[in-house]
């Protein structure tokens, strides 16, 4: 029998959460069919990651997912999830689907709602109403999953998630594919000449991810390096009038969007971060993996993730100088940066492996339909 499953994403452009639930549903085969609602129709660039002859469609002309609250809409709703065996909804952008399920909860599927962190809008302080709204939502929730010591905290103590619906799940990679040579020419306009430091990170161009904070980094060093920028957004132009107001045009690359970062995380020397807002950030974990320094601020739960001789590397705050001092000291220490992506590479192997990610949902969703080995992996 194949399971259907019906996923509610804000957008199903390709950022974090939206690889895993790709990876998970490259994990299951054909043990499922997939739906998937983009609350920007538009916006689909992740099913290209989607794996030849898995079976899911993009659903045409779905509920809305965001508006006023109103039993009407939540009645759309909740007719879409009506004939599926499990729904699964994503961060507060799909909270209406949680919210359908609680006002009419009759036969509708189990819901089981992911929350990955937050936009410019809740980076600093959560916000109350949505806090309450969650809290009523999430109440009616098979389980409520989070992927880091952060949020997991936020959940029990704002939102009143108790355990067992409360579960944390580490995010997971295939580690093994990370960490050999990089291929040449993987990141276009990038020439990367001898003995030229490149700094590097990948993130989507949102508020939320501070990209001007680096370039002030960057721009304010004693010496020259690359700064490579991987991503698109909306933020782009911003980001292009601070390289132009810290005179970095030509020392900044920004490709746009490239998939499989294996292929050229390789090329970077340094991974820097300067998000207001992370939870647990597979990029981090992909630089980690492909045997990276790693440069950020305290941001969600990067402190606990790289290894114990990375953390003086990490800024106190979210200043531009903590992050250009420690990138500095770096750039000039080829052993420093060698040492330090042999232990975050060696910890990533022991933490981040996908094996165990998918083995953590795979019993999630079979126990929340009633049939435990429905996506057991052998």
């Amino acid at each position: 029998m194949t399971i259907r499953i019906l996923h509610l994403f804000s957008s199903f452009d390709l950022g974090g959460k939206e690889a895993r639930a790709v990876r998970l549903m490259n994990a299951f085969g054909n043990r499922a069919r997939h739906t998937i609602v983009s609350g920007v129709p538009d916006a689909l660039s992740a099913r290209d990651a989607i794996a030849p002859g898995i079976k899911y469609e993009i659903a045409q002309n779905p509920p809305a997912l965001t508006g006023r609250p109103s039993v009407a809409r939540y009645e759309m709703i909740a007719r879409a999830m009506a004939n599926f065996d499990l729904v699964l909804t994503y961060n507060w952008g799909a909270i209406d689907g949680v919210m359908a399920k609680r006002v009419f909860s009759g036969k509708l599927p189990p819901v089981i709602h992911h929350e990955d962190g937050f936009n410019a809008d809740e980076a600093r302080r959560l916000n109350p109403i949505r806090n309450m709204y969650r809290r009523v939502a999430l109440g009616a929730a098979h389980a409520v999953v989070v992927p880091s010591e952060k949020l997991e905290s936020i959940a029990q103590r704002y939102w009143k998630v108790s355990e067992p619906r409360l579960r944390r799940i580490s995010n997971g990679i295939d580690v093994a594919r990370y960490g050999g040579k990089p291929e040449s020419g993987a990141i276009p306009g990038l020439e990367k000449k001898e003995g030229q430091i490149v700094v590097g990170t990948v993130a989507g161009l949102r508020a939320v991810k501070n990209l001007p904070l680096l370039l002030r980094a960057v721009g304010g060093m004693a010496f020259t390096v690359k700064l490579v920028i991987v991503g698109e957004g909306g933020d782009r132009e911003n980001i292009l009038e601070t390289a132009e107001l810290m005179g970095l045009e030509d020392d900044l690359v920004m490709p746009g969007f490239l998939p499989d970062p294996a292929r050229y995380l390789g090329l970077f020397d340094i991974f820097a971060l300067s998000s207001k807002s992370e939870q647990q950030p597979i990029s981090v974990m992909e630089a980690m993996a492909a045997g990276l320094p790693i440069v950020a601020p305290p941001v969600g739960d990067v402190p606990q993730m790289v290894a114990a001789d990375n953390s003086p590397y990490l800024s106190p705050n979210w200043s531009a100088v903590g992050l250009r001092d420690r990138i500095q000291v770096l750039a000039r220490n080829k052993a420093a940066r060698e040492q330090l992506g042999k232990s975050n590479r060696a910890r990533a192997q022991a933490l981040f492996d996908e094996k165990d990610m998918i083995a953590a949902y795979a019993r999630l969703y079979g126990e929340a339909i009633g049939k435990t080995d429905a996506f057991s992996i052998s």
